[in-house]
């Protein structure tokens, strides 16, 4: 799998389940006929009390770092089982960058003084 693959992983299963979360979980629905499926960005943004340009971030794979916070707030506006959470926690540990390595640190041996 490739790297831009992998770090769409996160973006396509909140895909997956807002488009899955019926409006009626947690949100007053309005007259008429909705042309999205499930959950709207914004609407998911507002029940997981984050905002909707974080969520798009997400969602598109540009924000790889969610933090536990976040992720439960999610999981908790998409209505996820502790095995769903889980598995949201697992993607976003897989998808999170590694920190890069800590720059090393040549050291150089004390030369003793020069005899004058």
């Amino acid at each position: 799998m490739s790297a831009n693959s992998e770090s769409a992983e996160l973006g396509r299963y909140l895909r997956a389940r807002r488009t899955q979360t019926r409006p009626e979980h947690g949100l007053t629905v309005g007259a008429g006929v909705r042309r999205t499926p499930g959950l709207r960005r914004e609407e998911l943004a507002t029940l997981a009390g984050i905002s909707i340009d974080h969520h798009v971030r997400l969602e598109r794979g540009k924000e790889t770092r969610p933090g536990p916070a976040v992720l439960d707030s999610l999981a908790r506006a998409l209505h996820m089982d502790d095995q769903e959470h889980q598995h949201l926690r697992e993607l976003a540990a897989r998808d999170a960058p590694e920190p890069p390595p800590a720059p090393s640190r040549s050291v150089r041996p004390h030369a003793p003084p020069r005899a004058r």
